[in-house]
């Protein structure tokens, strides 16, 4: 759990500073990121034009990279958005989506957490361990190649606590694992966060949306740590809220975005 007046106040912040959040994102998240960054209030861009990723990065408060739909375009944006982040001293998150699923994504997941230094690296348990694992991790009991379903995770944080830690003990980032249980861990602490819903797994772009929200709430919290688990902390409560005599899944979307914008 977090601090609850430390969050109020960046919660505040975000709506206050309006941060401009600069989104590498795939298409099916790019709506709902879109929107919930709005909610929470900053200011979403969304852009992966690589000859104007310097310019895009430079202007903005933080950077989330997501390898949700990847291609050449994409894959060198996020190369050129990540270097000129941390050049520039600006805080920047790596959801590597999918790693595990294809060779590609193992190679460029690899390379962006382990050359570009993300301030957090935030995804599900089963994309957690497989990076861990080839980072040289070989200490979990599931083994790395039934961690990962499409995007989803057959393993649940529980599971992948090691990885998770070896993981930000390897890349010097905070690791933000969401699940049923969410950890934040920076490889010698961690913080676990309940709440949410189950109807949040079977909401498409979830995972991406805390990804951009982690990326608004590093733009204002100066502690990585902290800020990664206002994020899940946020993303909880609003779960949890919008899920309450819910009658579906489609209803739970519009929800959710409404608990955010009044937190």
């Amino acid at each position: 759990m977090s601090d609850k007046s430390l969050f109020l106040e960046d919660c505040a912040r975000i709506r206050s500073k309006a941060p401009l959040v600069h989104n590498i994102t795939n298409f099916v998240a790019m709506n709902m990121s879109a929107n919930a960054l709005l909610a929470i209030g900053a200011s979403p861009i969304m852009s992966f034009c690589p000859d104007e990723m310097t310019d895009i990065v430079s202007g903005s408060s933080s950077l989330a990279v997501n390898l949700g739909c990847l291609d050449s375009q994409l894959v060198k944006a996020a190369r050129i958005a990540a270097a000129t982040a941390l050049q520039a001293g600006k805080p920047w998150v790596l959801d590597p989506v999918g790693t595990g699923a294809s060779g590609l994504r193992n190679r460029i997941s690899t390379d962006l957490a382990l050359n570009y230094h993300p301030t957090v690296i935030r995804a599900n348990a089963g994309e957690i361990m497989a990076l861990a694992t080839l980072m040289g991790f070989d200490g979990s009991t599931v083994k790395a190649d039934a961690a990962i379903r499409g995007v989803d995770s057959a393993v649940d944080t529980a599971q992948a606590r090691e990885s998770a830690a070896f993981l930000a003990r390897v890349t010097g980032a905070i690791v933000s694992m969401s699940g049923a249980t969410d950890i934040v861990t920076d490889g010698e602490n961690s913080t676990a966060i309940e709440g949410g819903s189950p109807l949040m797994p079977r909401v498409t772009a979830m995972g991406c949306t805390a990804t951009a929200i982690t990326a608004a709430f590093l733009a204002v919290q100066g502690d990585p740590f902290t800020a990664a688990i206002e994020a899940m902390e946020l993303m909880a409560r609003a779960g949890s809220a919008a899920a309450h005599d819910c009658p579906g899944t489609g209803t739970f979307a519009i929800r959710f975005i409404d608990e955010l914008s009044k937190i």
